[in-house]
């Protein structure tokens, strides 16, 4: 069975043929439990979502919706039998299909697959295709389908965008120019779809109408927004007067004929790895296809030789693709499987550090994270023992990304990247240098350390010049914003705007650095919340902004900005714990300031809790990127709403 809601709200059998939902509220129950994504859904919150005033007997209703639903779901399902699709869970409801099952996640899936790779255009083309109408048509009158639409409305012009990207970056995209043309008419605030235009234009051979229409751009923004074009388009105008050669699709580097070998594909992934972009994306699904291709000789040695060689340093604790990730260290663990316990210890040394590096923290829960850990410390045991300086900081780079355990651990953090900085200097391995450089920095900046944060800064960028790492810059001009930011607080200091400004460059620049969606998405939206929350302001509320993976604990505060308590105060309880990542501290301090503001003493003092061993570390500071000021100061307010009771 599958279920499409990008339209009016259906189900299908597998043969095609429809099921027999029932009337509006069936359909709208169904559409509520596809929107939560399989999260369960209380019997109170779907109630207050149905109707506006629920009648007496508004929950017997909703029971009554549940069991015919069910009855249409799983027609063949034996009498007493518990459902497997429409299931009841805690004190609600869930709804359990695989996402591809679900034509919205299907579209959101695919849409975050072209944001990675190129290769997903098709699937992209597939998605958008899908699209029957609004999404949610037929669920009228409510509040929460009509979030939805806003907000997939959105993801579904930014895949029509994607999708002229990609295609204007091969060699094709001339013919993109009637659809771009209706496309800004329609959206004429979208300005990167007025720089798709003119590329567009351009790559027709029509340069004078690109020009022609940035200047259109540029004269409306100006007359009825009172804004500038913003940095791109500026650029591409300047381009496209230079006749730049970066309007021009790229040239593959290597010919379709040339045939490589697992060792020798996966050790050129390796180097393509530290030039970051697009050069990255690339790396890492080559590196899988070389990890694929060693399995299959049946060799175990190669097979953990190749896995082991792309010991690319890694800062993030969230994965830019949890999939390939997943399929990597699922290799890893079969190879270390198939080598025994007394396989080579160099080789099990590289694949459990693998394993630590690869399952990145904020992806992980329960068995998979302690699994994760233990791989960390037994991969630094064998590699100590091992003596190799080189093997040694790969492993500990795992310990690294498995240090986001709880709370308040940034200065043991410091002590893992400045042993990485010191076997790195001393042994020669300047890519790990730059590792340990930012480690520090980001773990300085959670202790509030900006001097010193700056240090590491300024040293990083030193090495990036020798090592040729364009990312440097882009985090370190993130930090230099979050400095700007924590410094707008001070007397004499910077505007407000100044910072907002700072963070909207940085913002571009990571965007143009492409190949990291696990660092880039939600983070602009959440150091924008930070500035405005150091300020005592209420949470931005721009539909346009992108919250990523941070959505469910910046929400409540959204909500609170838009006068809406109680559903501030459903999205508060409904919000799952923070992964252990980079922003474990921050999305905490969320949830402590969104509940002392409802004055839900649960949520505060379980906040209150966590939050302890970190209060004198900075909200957001470990991530070196952004601040929302701290730690104490939210650890405060979740204490003194406990006291209230």
């Amino acid at each position: 069975m599958r279920i499409d809601v990008l339209g009016s709200v259906r189900a299908l059998h597998d043969d095609g043929t429809l099921v027999g939902l029932g009337g509006p509220r069936h359909r709208e129950v169904l559409a509520r439990l596809v929107a939560a994504e399989a999260r369960m859904v209380s019997t109170d919150t779907l109630v207050a979502d149905l109707w506006a005033e629920p009648p007496v007997r508004a929950v017997g209703a909703l029971r009554t919706f549940v069991a015919a639903l069910r009855r249409a779901i799983e027609p063949d399902r034996p009498p007493r039998t518990p459902p497997r699709v429409l299931v009841t869970e805690g004190p609600g409801y869930a709804l359990r299909l695989p996402r591809d099952h679900v034509d919205v996640h299907r579209f959101e899936d695919a849409l975050a697959r072209a944001r990675r790779t190129p290769d997903a255009l098709s699937d992209l083309d597939e998605a958008l295709a899908a699209w029957r109408g609004p999404a949610y048509a037929d669920v009228t009158g409510s509040a929460w389908a009509q979030r939805e639409r806003t907000r997939l409305e959105e993801l579904r012009l930014e895949g029509r965008e994607l999708r002229a990207r990609l295609l204007l970056d091969s060699s094709s995209g001339a013919e993109l120019v009637a659809e771009l043309s209706a496309h800004v008419t329609e959206h004429p605030w979208r300005e990167p779809a007025w720089g798709l235009l003119a590329r567009a234009l351009h790559r027709a051979g029509r340069q004078a109408d690109a020009l022609a229409t940035l200047r259109r751009a540029r004269t409306m923004l100006v007359e009825q927004l009172g804004l500038d074009p913003g940095a791109d388009l500026r650029r591409l105008e300047t381009d496209i007067l230079r006749g730049a050669p970066t309007l021009e699709p790229p040239r593959a580097v290597w010919t379709a004929d040339v045939r490589l070998g697992p060792r020798t594909t996966v050790e050129l992934a390796r180097t393509l790895a530290l030039a970051g972009g697009d050069a990255l994306v690339h790396s890492r699904r080559d590196r899988l296809a070389a990890v694929q291709a060693a399995e299959r000789t049946g060799d175990v040695a190669l097979t953990a030789r190749v896995i082991g060689a792309y010991d690319v340093p890694a800062l993030w604790s969230r994965a830019d693709d949890p999939e390939q990730s997943r399929a990597v260290v699922a290799a890893a663990e079969r190879t270390l499987t198939a080598l025994g316990a007394g396989g080579p210890a160099e080789l099990r040394a590289r694949l459990l550090a693998t394993v630590a590096v690869e399952s990145r923290s904020a992806d992980l829960s329960g068995t998979a994270l302690r699994r994760a850990g233990q791989a960390a410390r037994e991969a630094e045991a064998l590699a100590r023992e091992l003596g190799r300086p080189a093997l040694l900081v790969f492993a500990l780079n795992g310990v690294f990304l498995q240090s986001f355990t709880r709370p308040g651990l940034a200065a043991a953090r410091d002590v893992i990247g400045a042993e990485i900085l010191d076997l790195a200097t001393r042994h020669e391995l300047p890519n790990f240098a730059v590792l340990g450089r930012l480690i520090r920095l980001q773990s300085a900046s959670a202790l509030g350390d900006l001097d010193a944060a700056t240090a590491h800064a300024e040293a990083a960028e030193q090495l990036a010049v020798t090592t040729e790492a364009p990312l440097v810059p882009v985090l370190t001009d993130w930090f230099r914003a979050r400095t700007t930011a924590a410094r707008s607080t001070e007397p004499g200091g910077p505007t407000v705007a100044t910072a907002a400004a700072h963070y909207r460059a940085a913002e571009e620049a990571l965007a143009a650095a492409a190949g990291m969606p696990g660092l880039h998405r939600g983070l602009f939206a959440l150091a924008l919340l930070g500035l405005r929350l150091l300020h005592g302001r209420s949470a931005p509320t721009d539909p346009a902004l992108d919250w990523g993976p941070y959505r469910p604990w910046t929400r409540p505060l959204v909500l609170l900005a838009q006068n809406q308590a109680e559903e501030a105060r459903t999205a508060l309880a409904t919000a799952p714990e923070p992964p252990p990542d980079h922003m474990q501290e921050a999305l905490w301090c969320l949830t402590a300031h969104a509940a002392a503001r409802l004055g839900e003493r649960p949520a505060a003092d379980r906040a209150a809790t966590v939050l302890r061993p970190a209060r004198a570390e900075d909200a957001g500071g470990a991530s070196g990127m952004l601040t929302l000021g701290p730690v104490a100061r939210y650890l405060a307010e979740a204490e003194a709403c406990v006291g209230k009771g």
